[in-house]
């Protein structure tokens, strides 16, 4: 949902990701100085559509891999009863009773912990939409969780946002047993390096051969039958680290394939 437009007047605290806020901010504002909008950024193949980049009033937002050490401080606002039953970035239909938020960068799904600093009520909300882009807002509740935390009245109020575990009560045997969800972490998983993409399968497995020499997983992925381009890409390496796939992609790009980059290791 578009609401309005942003800006940077917002505290946060998430070390891992200051360096690439700041890049991603000097580029709009040089951008814009030069007189140009900023083009759409590339992304590799396999990111969800929900982790892309995204456009809302010439301005580019990135959403960050992992809500991990999240810590944000600033102004909360509340949307409700226009938005209702309509549906959200996520895909869902936006319930104004439910317990739910925008934001603007948080992995969607991420559970939040809301606490309005002038009265330190608190809520934990689940991240479901994008938004607001409103000057200095950080983020937009749902008609319930601004009303618990006194919202509702004036309209926005100076809140502190964490990222947190969710812990769901259940019996077992008569006793009550606490079933915790983790925060949702993007840096681990299944990753490898795509170094090329090409129409003749015979130049893939030239380049698959002479990979073999430094890397013991290096395969081929055939284009899908759902695929537009027909390309046979060159992946190499296994990493269960975004971190650790990120620098050996580095690495790759300053000797051998610039233009290589890190993706999401299809099944096979």
């Amino acid at each position: 949902m578009v609401r309005a437009i942003q800006n940077n007047s917002i505290k946060v605290s998430f070390s891992n990701w200051i360096p690439l806020a700041c890049v991603v901010g000097v580029s709009i504002l040089l951008a814009a100085c030069a007189g140009r909008m900023p083009q759409a950024p590339s992304y590799p193949r396999g990111i969800p559509p929900s982790q892309r980049p995204y456009q809302v009033n010439g301005v580019w937002y990135y959403p960050i891999p992992s809500a991990q050490g999240y810590v944000e401080k600033g102004i909360a606002s509340w949307y409700g009863e226009d938005f209702h039953g309509k549906q959200t970035s996520s895909g869902e239909i936006y319930d104004m009773y439910g317990m739910t938020a925008a934001h603007k960068i948080l992995p969607l799904g991420t559970h939040v912990k809301v606490t309005n600093l002038l009265n330190q009520s608190s809520v934990i909300v689940r991240i479901n939409d994008r938004g607001p882009f409103v000057a200095g807002r950080i983020i937009d509740l749902a008609y319930t969780p601004a009303q618990r935390l006194g919202i509702v009245g004036p309209g926005t109020a100076p809140v502190i946002v964490e990222a947190v575990q969710v812990a769901t009560p259940y019996s077992e045997n008569g006793k009550t047993v606490w079933d915790v969800e983790p925060i949702r972490d993007f840096q681990h998983g299944n990753f490898t390096i795509q170094i090329g993409a090409f129409e003749n399968v015979a130049n893939a497995l030239k380049v698959r051969a002479a990979m073999r020499e430094e890397y013991s997983e290096v395969r081929i992925v055939p284009p899908s039958y759902y695929d537009r381009d027909r390309y046979y890409r060159v992946q190499v390496g296994k990493f269960d680290e975004l971190s650790k796939a990120q620098k050996e992609a580095v690495r790759i790009q300053q000797t051998r394939f610039p233009d290589a980059f890190v993706v999401a290791r299809e099944p096979e």
